[in-house]
């Protein structure tokens, strides 16, 4: 599979937005529970690019089918050298090594940036990405029994942590 990576571009938002409410409405991946407007989508990212922080978007034969980025883990300045990160691809997308090759920008792009800790949460069930966040060097730190709940049943969180090479 062929496939281009580069930088988020505002008119990238309506693809990005199918991905991210498809996401919502069809897994148990992701614990929110309403779609997100164009609008907060538009939104959330501009403050990611305000923030400095990056958003890596996936085409496939020109169409866009995912998305990678990091922010903050949490907003106390103690966190500042710890990002959590999301990739979201499309069911055309999946399996096809563009996650992975994301998956590597996003830690060099975090890496150069001088980060300490990359966090992924995820829902317990969500073996794939265990697995893959596993060949990444991703280790188990926590999993958090029954925090979320989402289609009628409790869901179990596991946090996964990477810790970067350090520049000396």
């Amino acid at each position: 599979m062929s496939f281009l990576i580069r930088i988020y571009q505002e008119n990238d938002a309506p693809a990005l937005l199918d991905i991210i409410n498809d996401s919502i409405l069809n897994t148990a991946h992701n614990y929110d529970y309403e779609p997100k407007s164009l609008g907060e989508i538009t939104s959330l990212f501009g403050v990611k690019i305000q923030e400095g922080f990056p958003i890596l978007v996936g085409e496939v034969n020109g169409e866009v089918v995912g998305y990678a980025t990091f922010g903050k883990f949490r907003a106390k300045p103690g966190y500042n050298k710890t990002i959590e990160h999301s990739i979201y691809l499309n069911k055309k997308a999946q399996g096809k090594s563009l996650g992975s090759e994301m998956m590597r920008q996003l830690i060099q792009i975090a890496s150069d940036k001088d980060y300490h800790v990359m966090i992924a949460g995820m829902d317990s069930e969500n073996s794939g990405s265990y697995r893959f966040h596993a060949r990444f060097g991703f280790k188990e730190v926590a999993r958090m029994p029954e925090v979320g709940f989402k289609f009628g049943k409790w869901q179990t969180l596991v946090f996964m942590q990477l810790t970067l090479e350090q520049k000396l």
